[in-house]
């Protein structure tokens, strides 16, 4: 007897790409010094409106980016680990950001880079919305940004495999930081829209919401940190 395998459909979204040239974005404002390069590693909700963007930046020191952030009231930065020429830096974000408006409009965000002045932000767009429409609400809220690149491809690949994520969750992360964070994930805490709000999830383990936010917020770090150091 013979056996078949069904094909596997596999899923495909709209990936959006915008060019971005105003300094009013911090991470644009931080590539403008010279050879600086700014990308974004990771993107998180913190809840109340803000989010956490953590980005590799290389070519140029802490303190220059610090003092960049600061001139921008929408962004709180700080350093979270440095590596010879490059540091992880988390910036903590309202909905002014762009890749926040393109989230809270149902996009993912995949890409946002900012090389000798200029930005880029691409977003995947599931296939529930309406790619045309986001860009055009994008390109309304963001007279400096232009349209670049609009086109289907297969939905983007986690930046972890199995193996080398289990061993991170067991190396890396304390106990307890291992139990909040695969609790998060299985609960839906990171899908978007998310399925669990800290407040249901800090009762699972009798603590306080703040406390939750400090273990997730360890343990997030310590993984995007590891990604960094075998890039």
């Amino acid at each position: 007897m013979s056996s078949q395998n069904p094909r596997r459909t596999e899923a495909r979204v709209t990936y959006v790409e915008f060019s971005l040239s105003s300094h009013d974005h911090p991470f644009v404002a931080v590539s403008a010094t010279d050879g600086a390069v700014v990308e974004l590693t990771e993107f998180i909700p913190r809840g109340e409106g803000s989010y956490a963007e953590f980005f590799s930046i290389s070519g140029v020191e802490t303190e220059t980016v610090l003092a960049l952030a600061s001139d921008h009231p929408s962004a709180d930065a700080r350093l979270v680990e440095r590596f010879d020429d490059e540091g992880l830096f988390e910036f903590v974000v309202d909905d002014h950001c762009p890749a926040v408006f393109l989230g809270e409009e149902g996009a993912l965000p995949r890409t946002v880079e900012g090389r000798d002045g200029s930005g880029t932000v691409g977003a995947e767009v599931p296939p529930s919305e309406d790619a045309e429409a986001i860009a055009e609400r994008f390109l309304d809220a963001y007279p400096d940004a232009e349209l670049t690149l609009k086109r289907e491809r297969s939905h983007g690949t986690p930046i972890f495999g199995r193996r080398s994520l289990q061993a991170a969750l067991h190396d890396d992360l304390t106990e307890r930081q291992r139990d909040v964070i695969e609790t998060a994930h299985d609960a839906g805490y990171y899908d978007w829209p998310r399925e669990v709000t800290a407040e249901r999830l800090a009762e699972r383990f009798d603590i306080s919401p703040a406390t939750l936010h400090q273990h997730l917020r360890a343990a997030e770090q310590k993984l995007i940190a590891m990604t960094l150091r075998q890039a």
